[in-house]
């Protein structure tokens, strides 16, 4: 859905700032390769607002705690499903399905900003990283 480039504006984050390799991929996709990494290890991040795509977005996450993954979820606020699912929940408030991606992106944002500041990463000024204004 609408997520997607909210979890590919996720995964470049985690890269850009935390030096931790992700991949942002509609929940759909997860049997096509991304379900063998998988790991208790590995956590993985799902975006599951209360949308069009909500119960595909649920049965991922069963498909992720079935193997023993640990889950990550960002969902609209008084979400009890995804709450019983996942080991960490992050809500968002509920807005129209267009504006969710906007807000979603946010927690995703300051994970990303965390994760790179417990990891001892220069968070305000990532290596190797120019501003595209100041680069041909």
């Amino acid at each position: 859905g609408g997520n997607y480039a909210t979890a590919l504006e996720g995964a470049l984050k985690l890269k850009e700032v935390a030096y931790i390799h992700a991949s942002g991929y509609p929940s759909g996709e997860l049997k096509h390769g991304p379900i063998a990494l998988i790991t208790p290890e590995t956590p993985t991040v799902v975006i599951a607002p209360q949308d069009a795509v909500y119960e595909k977005n649920v049965a991922s996450a069963e498909e992720v705690k079935a193997r023993g993954g640990k889950l990550i979820a960002v969902v609209t606020a008084g979400d009890t499903i995804m709450r019983e699912l996942a080991d960490h929940v992050i809500e968002i408030p509920a807005v129209h399905e267009a504006l969710a991606p906007i807000l979603a992106t946010i927690p995703l944002q300051l994970l990303a900003y965390h994760v790179g500041v417990i990891k001892g990463c220069d968070v305000d000024k990532p290596r190797n990283l120019a501003k595209s204004v100041t680069v041909e």
